[in-house]
C-alpha cells in the first residue's frame, strides 16, 4: 500500500463496503450521519438529494442500500468538502450513481428541474454563538448560512407528492423544527427518538416529513445496553455498515 493510501486511511473512517475520508471536513464522521443514512426509508425511491453532504457519507450510505436505478444528487457548499466527496465517490462502487455538486442549496433547487423521492439532512443546527476555530466548521455547524425555514422551503421545491424529507437533529432543536415543518405544510410520518442508554432522555431525534398526509410512526431507538455494547435494536439497524458487527 502506497503512503498516500496510508494517510487516507488513517484521515477517514472504513465502513464493510467504502472509505469516507474527511481529513478535509469541518464535520467528521459522525453517529448522527451513521443513523440518518442507515434509518432513511428507501423503498420504491429513483432519486435522492442530500443537502449539505459533507465528506458523502450519507450519500454512499444510501447507495449501498438502494438498486442501480436510483440515483443521488449530493450538494454541499464548503468546497474543500465537495472535493473530498467527489473523492469518495469515486474511490466507492457507486461513482456512476452519485454526482457532487459543489453549491448553495437555495440557489441550486432554483437550476434544478428534478424532483425527488427521498431528500436528507444532518443540517447546521445550533444558532450563532462562540466562534468556531475555522469559518468552514461554523458554517457547518450554524445556521447562519442556512437557517432551517430556508431548508425546509427548499425541500419543498424539489420534493415528490408522496416523497419524504428526512433529517437527524437534537431532540429539541427537532420539536421546534417539526413545528417549523407542520407550519409550512409538511406531515410528520416518521419520528424516532435516540438515547443513549435506556436510563437516558433522548438526545438525537430522526424525523421524516412528507408533502402528503397520513399516519406518523414513532418508536425509540437505544444505542447502548447495560453492558455498554451496542444494543440489538442499533446494531439492526447499522450493521450493513460497521466493519465490526
Amino acid at each position: 500500500m502506497s503512503s498516500a493510501k496510508t494517510r487516507l486511511r488513517r484521515d477517514g473512517f472504513t465502513f464493510k463496503q467504502f472509505f469516507v475520508a474527511h481529513d478535509r471536513c469541518a464535520m467528521k464522521v459522525g453517529t448522527d450521519g451513521i443513523l440518518l443514512g442507515a434509518w432513511s426509508p428507501v423503498a420504491g425511491v429513483t432519486r435522492i438529494l442530500d443537502i449539505g453532504a459533507g465528506s458523502g457519507l450519507v450519500a454512499l450510505m444510501l447507495a449501498q442500500r438502494t438498486g442501480d436505478s436510483v440515483t443521488i444528487d449530493a450538494v454541499e457548499l464548503d468546497g474543500d468538502a465537495a472535493g473530498q466527496a467527489q473523492e469518495n465517490v469515486m474511490e466507492s462502487p457507486w461513482s456512476a450513481r452519485i454526482n457532487v455538486h459543489s453549491a448553495e442549496i437555495q440557489t441550486w433547487v432554483k437550476t434544478c428541474p428534478l424532483r425527488y423521492d427521498l431528500i436528507v439532512s444532518n443540517p447546521p443546527y445550533y444558532e450563532k454563538g462562540v466562534d468556531c476555530a475555522t469559518p468552514q466548521r461554523e458554517q457547518a455547524r450554524y445556521t447562519t448560512s442556512l437557517d432551517h425555514s430556508a431548508l425546509l422551503a427548499c425541500a419543498t421545491e424539489c420534493i415528490t407528492e408522496e416523497g419524504f424529507f428526512c433529517v437527524v437533529l437534537p431532540e429539541s432543536t427537532g420539536n421546534v423544527f417539526t413545528q417549523k415543518a407542520l407550519e409550512m405544510g409538511w406531515h410528520l410520518r416518521l419520528r424516532t427518538d435516540i438515547s443513549d442508554t435506556e436510563s437516558r432522555l433522548p438526545h438525537r431525534v430522526l424525523l421524516a416529513f412528507s408533502p402528503a398526509a397520513g399516519e406518523c410512526f414513532c418508536d425509540r431507538l437505544v444505542i447502548r445496553g447495560p453492558d455498554q455494547r451496542y444494543s440489538e435494536g442499533y446494531t439492526g439497524l447499522t450493521q450493513d455498515f460497521y466493519l465490526f458487527m
